[in-house]
């Protein structure tokens, strides 16, 4: 067990710790601001050196680079430290990543907005304090951070960063024979996928898991090859399209076409791959219970119902209608029952007489993708079984995996009946923990696939949309962007070469803009932070790429150039300021034109930096100004004293001290 403490005592303990957290006086100290801005600091400071060995113990070993799942394994009980983990949880469970990033520029940004506030003249006969006029000062200039993200954001990220973007084309997905992933002739989606699993899994494994993710996609792909919907496809029925195997490398990990149910027969029969089999899904038990728990059943109690009844005759009626049930099912031609619930013996007995296959307890998640794919619904009744109950498919036989055996269906005339083409994953690792970190990376992929394509514009309407409406109802004037080219934005994604190339950008254009905006100051400063820590380790290497990066904007005379420029094109992550003197002036609709056209030399210079999703990045940016936005209204925090829990205090237990500079960095 790790217990993380900082120099105030205040303890981070994971998920199994003997102690609940522990707050020392010393952090009862100060404005709530001000313990918000070092809870914060401290997320930062921890995050920055644990999360390079990866490696953290509870009660049982825990191997993971994702940075939400070292937070949620976190029991945290100071109220700001549970308000920061909710919002960096709910980040990455919409967008899959981003979870370290949202701490480091949260940290910043805090900074940034008390040194603001700091510097502005107290406020005497308002505030009865200075500390009381900071945080005054602290919420008004969150609230204008959060105000002109929503208003002034979006033409700022169109005229300084996107013209410097690569627009995805989806349409690679589709090819018959794909490139691999580490050649230079890979597609932006696979280049996305191995800058995503790089950060996540390691250099060794990127490329393996990032080809199988397209494989993935490929197969799964709708009519009309629609991908956002074959990314939502996956995504939402992910639990039941994997399957986890430990005890086997990684590179086992492969597709299987159908789905795998994972659970065994209770009742097997061999001949079963005939076409077609026929199956039909029970919700409820087939035999009706004599009584419930805890139900007293009278017997011969008076009355016409229950006058010369017995419990004996019951038994007799209930078995007779149980075969009744099975007489209706062979007449159907059924030959395999799915079931959510456990059946009886008697259910199971009558089943293999009547030479059906039985598969109990198959959860809900399973059983809703099958009758998706099925075009079936379940039987609500036993007496109402109909021809809609009975889903027809290709085979079901069992599965090995692992040391797991499991039941395997194919579906009939599918492309018929739905637009999806199914298949099922094999995660496979060393361990359990290695295998479970593997499948998470893989979910958290398809998910940051499907933000980068959905539609921005969009998505940032829906989260936001009361107060977007209140700020343009009046004045549309703000709305600078051609509108063939927001369409496009909206259309295909866009993605920047990795490594701090998205926060250099729109630090420099925020710069730009703030001549006319002084928050704008806040945010570019707050923004750079991130790229100068990420490099901490190596910081000539970040002004390199950030000298690299300000000589190519300064170099280049027309903002499309870069992406316009046949045969040449520059990386902003490679190349030093390539001069655009000649290139021609073109107008955004002829410029968007070349950029697609231009893309696969673009992709092939870009090979050795890798891909963000600007989409991923922008709703970052917007989650973390809500998250500070909502921190700075904390105007007071109630402290109460909770008794610890010394049962395992004999155990060893490993403390962290952070030093004066530390906490200062």
């Amino acid at each position: 067990m790790y217990n993380f403490r900082n120099k105030n005592n205040v303890y981070l303990h994971t998920v199994g710790g003997d102690r609940a957290n522990y707050i020392s006086t010393t952090e009862h100290r100060g404005s709530p601001g001000s313990r918000i801005r070092r809870k914060a600091s401290y997320f930062e400071l921890w995050f920055c050196r644990c999360c390079q060995s990866s490696i953290f113990t509870s009660s049982q070993a825990m191997l993971t680079r994702s940075g939400t799942r070292i937070l949620t394994a976190l029991r945290l009980e100071h109220p700001v430290a549970r308000m920061v983990v909710d919002c960096v949880r709910k980040h990455s469970k919409a967008t899959g990543d981003g979870s370290k990033t949202f701490l480091l520029l949260l940290a910043s940004l805090l900074r940034m907005i008390h040194a603001a506030a700091w510097k502005e003249p107290a406020v005497s006969r308002t505030y009865s304090s200075r500390e009381a006029a900071e945080a005054a000062t602290a919420r008004r200039l969150a609230d204008e951070l959060l105000a002109f993200a929503l208003e002034e954001l979006d033409d700022v990220i169109s005229a300084g960063v996107l013209p410097y973007g690569l627009w995805v084309s989806w349409e690679d997905l589709t090819a018959k024979t794909p490139p691999p992933a580490h050649t230079s002739n890979s597609t932006c989606v696979q280049k996305l996928l191995v800058s995503f699993f790089h950060t996540r899994l390691g250099q060794t494994h990127s490329d393996f898991i990032s080809d199988l993710t397209c494989e993935l996609l490929r197969n799964c792909r709708l009519k009309r090859d629609l991908l956002p919907s074959a990314l939502q496809f996956v995504n939402d029925n992910f639990p039941a399209l994997h399957t986890p195997v430990s005890g086997f490398p990684i590179s086992c990990s492969h597709l299987i076409e159908g789905q795998v149910i994972h659970r065994d027969f209770a009742v097997s029969f061999a001949h079963t791959d005939h076409q077609p089999v026929k199956a039909v899904v029970f919700t409820q038990q087939l035999q009706l219970k004599l009584h419930d728990e805890g139900v007293v059943l009278k017997v011969g109690s008076g009355g016409k119902m229950m006058e010369n009844k017995s419990i004996v005759e019951f038994s007799a009626w209930s078995e007779k209608s149980l075969e009744c049930v099975f007489a209706k099912l062979q007449c159907l031609g059924v030959s395999v029952l799915l079931s959510a619930v456990k059946q009886s013996a008697a259910v199971l007995a009558l089943a293999a007489q009547a030479h059906m296959c039985v598969v109990e307890c198959i959860s809900e998640d399973e059983l809703s993708l099958f009758a998706q794919l099925s075009g079936t619904t379940p039987v609500s009744h036993c007496w109402r079984i109909e021809p809609v109950n009975v889903a027809f498919l290709t085979f079901c036989r069992p599965i090995l995996l692992g040391v797991h055996r499991y039941v395997h269906v194919a579906f009939h005339d599918l492309e018929e009946r739905t637009m999806v083409k199914p298949c099922s994953v094999v995660v496979c690792g060393p361990g359990e923990g290695q295998t479970d970190q593997y499948a998470c990376a893989f979910q958290d992929a398809i998910r940051m696939l499907l933000t980068t394509c959905k539609p921005t514009d969009v998505t940032v309407t829906t989260v936001l949309s009361d107060r977007r409406t209140r700020l343009h109802t009046d004045d549309h004037s703000d709305q600078t962007m051609p509108t063939s080219f927001q369409q496009c934005v909206l259309e295909t994604g866009c993605a920047l070469p990795a490594g701090g190339t998205f926060e250099c950008l729109l630090s420099h254009a925020l710069l730009q803009h703030g001549r006319r905006c002084s928050v704008s100051h806040i945010l570019a400063n707050a923004l750079l932070n991130v790229p100068r820590l990420i490099y901490s380790q190596s910081p000539r290497h970040f002004l390199h790429i950030q000298t690299r990066i300000l000589s190519f904007i300064l170099n280049q005379s027309h903002t499309f150039s870069p992406l316009c420029k046949q045969g040449s094109a520059t990386d902003l992550g490679h190349s030093a300021g390539a001069g655009a003197g000649d290139v021609p002036p073109v107008d955004s609709k002829l410029s968007l034109t070349c950029c697609r056209e231009t893309g696969v030399s673009l992709k092939a210079v870009m090979l050795n930096s890798g891909l963000d999703s600007l989409g991923c990045k922008y709703r970052l940016l917007l989650a973390v100004l809500q998250c500070v936005s909502s921190l700075l209204r904390v105007d007071t925090m109630l402290y109460t004293h909770t008794a610890l829990n010394t049962q395992s205090c004999s155990r060893a237990s490993v403390s962290w001290e952070g030093s004066e500079d530390e906490a200062e960095h």
